[in-house]
């Protein structure tokens, strides 16, 4: 049988990932990216290296693969739109026009009936007035566009915090977000084909330290009630998208067992590496099953599991992990450790 051909925009390790499990499929993995090097490219079968605007090399790189997938969000839209001309691209621009923006983020969850922290768009400094007041203080200003693991961001906790927070964001349209209180930081993720299966992981808790994420707890500890909802939701969303691929729901947990929707990615996540090891499909699996519209895997429970990331210097542990008995170790191939910068992670089943 003749596998169809997954191209991949990005070169990081969640295409990386993605292409091992392709592998195991069959499928033929080509990245695409401005970059010459990158964890994507040591196991890929091919690799295009141009300018995101680059037509011609957009265009030779279409003709190379007969799918195209995202391995992160900030993929330009206007080169995904390019590539929709062409061939297949799961999801689509119109997905990741939405999951680029801070603001439709919010206004999509609204739209489904979900809940979000309190906002207000801020395009210019003559919006924080009335921003402030509609959201209240303390509050968070965000870039709408290209925020990540605490990027993006700048706390305001009095009126007169304002104006140097909109300076120091570089003055581009951003989102003035309220705090909420939560009791944990939750997330799911679904997958869905072009015809409209779909199915969902089980929700994990996330913990983060600095910004970025440190360990998920799969499944993670909450009620089957809330379990459900959150499910629930993560299947409107999907569908209110026509998603055709994976998105992760980053959640909040508040009192009462009360849902937050917090941001959408729609590609792998780094909360669902712990399928790697406790579930019977992985992330990764499933996103080469649904991009190239092929049946989706289970998504059953295998046992309890804990994810924990490597970053900056705490890869030097990766030996000690490899006679670890039952980790399972996944390294990215970077060669330098700088802080902030996930190495790689590893999988553990949990007693619990």
């Amino acid at each position: 049988m003749k596998m169809p051909r997954l191209g991949i925009l990005g070169d990081g390790q969640l295409g990386r990932m993605t292409a091992l499990a392709a592998a195991e499929l069959g499928v033929r993995v080509r990245g695409y990216s401005p970059s010459a090097e990158g964890p994507l490219q040591q196991v890929a079968a091919g690799h295009t290296a141009a300018p995101w605007d680059d037509l011609a090399a957009l265009d030779a790189f279409a003709d190379q693969v007969d799918v195209v997938t995202c391995e992160f969000e900030n993929v330009p839209v206007a080169a995904l739109q390019h590539l929709e001309g062409r061939l297949p691209v799961r999801p689509g621009a119109g997905v990741f026009r939405i999951a680029q923006d801070r603001l439709l983020e919010k206004q999509l969850a609204h739209r489904v009936g979900a809940d979000t922290a309190p906002f207000a768009p801020v395009d210019g400094p003559a919006d924080l007035p009335a921003a402030l007041a509609q959201v209240g203080l303390p509050a968070i200003l965000k870039t709408r566009r290209f925020g990540y693991d605490g990027k993006g961001q700048a706390r305001i906790d009095h009126p007169d915090d304002a104006a140097a927070a909109w300076a120091r964001l570089g003055g581009v349209p951003c989102l003035l977000e309220g705090f909420v209180p939560f009791d944990a930081e939750a997330s799911v993720i679904v997958a869905r084909r072009p015809g409209g299966e779909a199915a969902c992981f089980p929700i994990v808790q996330n913990v983060h330290k600095n910004h970025i994420l440190a360990r998920t707890i799969a499944p993670g500890p909450f009620p089957a009630a809330l379990a459900d909802r959150a499910r629930a939701l993560a299947l409107r969303l999907a569908d209110e998208l026509d998603l055709q691929g994976l998105l992760a729901v980053e959640l909040f947990v508040g009192p009462g067992d009360h849902l937050r929707v917090n941001e959408l990615a729609p590609r792998p996540h780094n909360s669902g590496h712990w399928t790697q090891l406790g579930c019977a499909t992985s992330q990764f699996h499933q996103l080469v099953r649904a991009a190239l519209d092929l049946p989706l895997g289970p998504v059953d429970l295998l046992h309890p599991t804990e994810m924990v990331n490597l970053i900056g210097d705490g890869v030097a542990a990766a030996v000690d992990l490899l006679a670890e008995p039952g980790a399972q170790l996944h390294l990215y191939g970077k060669d330098e450790a700088r802080p902030g910068r996930k190495m790689g992670h590893v999988n553990r089943r949990c007693t619990r």
